[in-house]
């Protein structure tokens, strides 16, 4: 079978939601073309020629590219079977289907796509009303037993996202996932919704072979992209211990929630060892209150004691916010500017994490508070979210103002601390406050900050 895998965006990285299903679907003989429209052009002939047409949505923009794609896909091929898979595909399915999906998959889902594919039904792309159930599940959490990913066919490691590190070099970048799912429940987090809790991981020798390969290609950096690469500890352990013992030049970074980042504090010295150049974490804020809402499991205090902590032992804390919320007040965020600012973390947070605006999405469980429901619109399906404002215009105001600052700071190629300055005037000039911005040693200069090229988006 012709069959046509399609990312549309996965924060500049080589989509393993490609490469992953591609060896299963390859290794059965399949004939599998991989697109990255992130870097690669749609090839329409492909897709014509395609029975089966699987557009990966690990992602809440991916998802909203992919609405405006999948006519397009329909147009040139309407008898190819259209499928979406991934984290965000069982979340948004009565939408897709009326854009004309046939086939949704979420979870743990290269064995439906081989099913779906050497099924009786890939054949139709009937999606009225009448059509029956789907046969695969809407949701697996099967436990796999995973194959190394095939990356054939995607556009060169050195097109992706970078590590710039301190001397200004330049590392090509590359990517895998030794687990998904996540053993927690935060509430505004899209994998709740379709792992509830579960997580499952992926072989040690598959890991390492798909960064040996990687490394083969030219990476000199790997990103795990796991959702917690501290949800399995003996795991990630192994995994970087080996890594490191094969390829001793080969730095990583990974993504570990705060609280992990405190119960295995001792693990952090392995991680600094064995290559890890920075650690991103989901702090989202600095109000207890908001954190409380988020079911984040973590304060204010903790962020900053594993920040501390990081800077003792000498490693990198990337922290990752949602400042703009329902219940986010001028002075709230004038107060993260500040905590970022007296705790000498300007350079380590990305500009566009002052600007992340809240996504209510379907399947949400902050749609369990009475006072979101109070609060919100109806879903938009155009935007995939349940809209919402804040109570005091001002802020909802700000965050537009906030994203305008950041927009051209970037495109202007401005510092993170200039374009923080200018976050810093603008929040205190709305919020009534004497904006003084007196300039303070720093004891890392933005230099000495190893950080990707293309940052965490969502």
């Amino acid at each position: 079978m012709n069959i046509v895998l399609i990312s549309t965006y996965e924060l500049g990285r080589q989509p393993f939601g490609l490469a992953s299903p591609a060896a299963w679907l390859r290794g059965r003989g399949h004939q599998v073309t991989s697109l990255d429209l992130s870097r690669q052009p749609l090839e329409e002939a492909a897709v014509r020629e395609a029975t089966l047409v699987a557009v990966y949505l690990p992602m809440h923009t991916a998802t909203r590219l992919a609405a405006q794609l999948i006519p397009t896909l329909r147009k040139l091929n309407s008898r190819a079977h259209v499928c979406c898979y991934g984290l965000y595909a069982p979340m948004n399915a009565e939408y897709l289907r009326t854009l004309g999906v046939c086939t949704i998959l979420g979870g743990e889902f290269e064995e439906g796509l081989v099913r779906l594919a050497e099924g009786p039904e890939q054949n139709s792309n009937d999606t009225g009303a009448s059509s029956p159930p789907q046969p695969e599940a809407l949701i697996s959490l099967a436990r796999q037993k995973f194959m190394t990913p095939d990356r054939q066919g995607l556009a060169h490691p050195a097109k992706y996202a970078h590590v710039i590190l301190p001397s200004g070099e330049h590392r090509v970048a590359g990517y895998t996932e030794a687990s998904r799912g996540c053993k927690h429940l935060c509430r505004h987090c899209p994998i709740v919704p379709v792992y509830n809790g579960v997580f499952r991981i992926v072989d040690r020798d598959v890991v390492l072979e798909d960064i040996r390969q990687q490394v083969a290609a030219g990476a000199q950096h790997i990103t795990f992209g796991d959702p917690d690469f501290f949800n399995g500890i003996g795991h990630a352990m192994a995994i970087v211990e080996a890594l490191h013992r094969e390829f001793p030049r080969i730095t990583y970074d990974v993504t570990i929630k705060i609280e992990h980042l405190m119960n295995y504090r001792e693990h952090l010295v392995t991680l600094r060892d064995t290559g890890c150049l920075f650690v991103t974490s989901a702090v989202e804020s600095v109000d207890d209150d908001v954190l409380c809402r988020l079911d984040k499991d973590h304060t204010r205090a903790d962020f900053l004691q594993v920040h501390r902590i990081f800077r003792e032992l000498g490693l990198v804390l990337h922290p990752t916010f949602v400042p703009f919320t329902p219940w986010t007040t001028l002075d709230g965020y004038v107060d993260l500017l500040g905590a970022l600012r007296e705790n000498d973390l300007v350079e380590n947070v990305a500009p566009i994490q002052l600007a992340i605006r809240l996504l209510i999405p379907a399947g949400s469980r902050l749609l369990e508070l009475e006072e979101v429901q109070r609060l919100i619109d109806p879903f938009d399906p155009s935007a995939l979210v349940y809209p919402w404002r804040n109570p005091d215009r001002r802020v909802d105001a700000l965050g537009d103002e906030i994203e305008q600052i950041v927009a051209s700071g970037e495109k202007n190629k401005l510092s993170r601390r200039s374009i923080f300055e200018r976050i810093w005037n603008a929040a205190h000039e709305v919020a009534g406050i004497d904006a003084e911005f007196r300039a303070q040693p720093i004891l890392a200069s933005r230099a000495a900050i190893p950080y990707l090229n293309e940052p965490w988006y969502c």
